[in-house]
């Protein structure tokens, strides 16, 4: 079993309220591509309230949702994320979400079964911005191996660097 598992946090700031219509695609889709992430291979857990979802925690800011969670590691959340259905969710965000100025998206190693605080994803995201990708928090495209991945792999070589942008656009 591995010791480690992968953290993600992405962050997201809604041109408009949650529940206005122009969110309303957005909301409609929610629920079906949660339960697209937890049935996929490597899915571990989610940050949710017990309406099923996130959007109405806010910790990063009152128009800014989260999404925090853990996957198996990098290519089981790659997979998800990339994915056909989540692809042509994330082909809409321009629609719900304003173009972020700074990274929103962070990446991050656990121990395995231990779930992420926010405070712990706020962190991450910080180091990240304020180092680029590191060991402690990185991106897809500069991924790196967990600490335990042993001798394949020397002290701060990326595990895999992804040279295609998202697809999503």
């Amino acid at each position: 079993m591995a010791q480690y598992e992968l953290a993600q946090l992405n962050i997201a700031l809604m041109k408009g309220p949650i529940d206005s219509a122009l969110m309303a695609d957005f909301v409609a889709n929610l629920d079906r591509i949660n339960a697209l992430a937890e049935a996929s291979a490597g899915y571990r857990w989610r940050l949710k309230t017990d309406d099923g979802n996130a959007t109405a925690l806010r910790p990063f800011g009152d128009e800014m949702l989260v999404n925090l969670s853990v996957w198996r590691d990098v290519q089981a959340l790659r997979d998800f994320v990339f994915g056909p259905e989540h692809l042509a969710i994330m082909q809409q965000r321009r629609q719900w979400f304003e173009k972020m100025p700074q990274a929103y998206m962070v990446l991050w190693w656990v121990p395995a079964g231990v779930a992420p605080t926010v405070e712990d994803a706020k962190a991450a995201l910080d180091h990240l911005r304020a180092h680029g990708p590191t060991p402690r928090a990185f991106t897809f495209r500069a991924a790196f191996p967990p600490p335990d991945a042993g001798a394949g792999h020397a002290a701060g070589q990326t595990a895999e660097r992804f040279v295609d942008e998202c697809p999503a656009g």
